[in-house]
């Protein structure tokens, strides 16, 4: 007897419902979202959301992402100083934008909703830390960089202050200020050479 194997992802309609859970973060944020509401506005049934995501958080981060990667574009300048640059204003720039205010509303709300932390640790903080490691990786393998370099530690030094500003100090976070950040950075990494 063959197993049933489930109908294929219909990507039409999984849009649909991540066009839909982005919409309502934008209109009501997050802790007003339902399953229930995307549900609704996506003309599907809760089970059909239940099928592709585990809970409301995943589905949520789903959907901003799939509205957010298109403004996210990782660099390749042949610089690792530029590409990080780049890659670096264009994070302060989303962040700063009406889609980006949206991230740290999750992450107040994720100080209270471990799905929701989870979430979106996996599908935003990670992939945007990734693609920081894979500039820095680049850098060394050019020979910008040292070999034995810590690329964690890069990445922190970099990127750390500006979910400070954005999180805790509220100062103001701006290109010259990411610019002036990176520039200290690679002094610091330079000098460890």
């Amino acid at each position: 007897m063959q197993a049933k194997r489930g109908r294929p992802r219909s990507t039409e309609t999984q849009q649909s419902i991540l066009s839909a859970a982005y919409e309502l973060l934008l209109q009501e944020g997050f802790a007003a979202i339902t399953i229930e509401k995307m549900a609704e506005r996506a003309k599907v049934s809760k089970a059909t959301i239940y099928k592709w995501w585990p809970n409301k958080a995943a589905v949520v981060m789903d959907g901003f992402m799939s509205a957010a990667s298109e403004r996210l574009p990782v660099p390749d300048t042949g610089s690792v100083f530029d590409d990080i640059t780049i890659h670096a204003v264009n994070l302060t720039r989303f962040l700063t934008s009406r889609e980006g205010h949206i991230i740290t509303q999750l992450l107040g709300e994720g100080q209270f909703d471990e799905a929701l932390a989870e979430s979106y640790r996996i599908r935003y903080f990670q992939p945007r830390r990734l693609e920081a490691r894979k500039l820095i990786e680049q850098g060394v393998h050019r020979g910008e960089l040292q070999e034995n370099l810590d690329i964690e530690i890069c990445i922190d030094l970099i990127y750390g202050p500006i979910f400070y500003r954005l999180l805790v100090t509220g100062a103001e976070l701006n290109d010259a200020y990411v610019q002036q950040l990176v520039v200290k950075a690679f002094e610091g990494i330079s000098e460890c050479d």
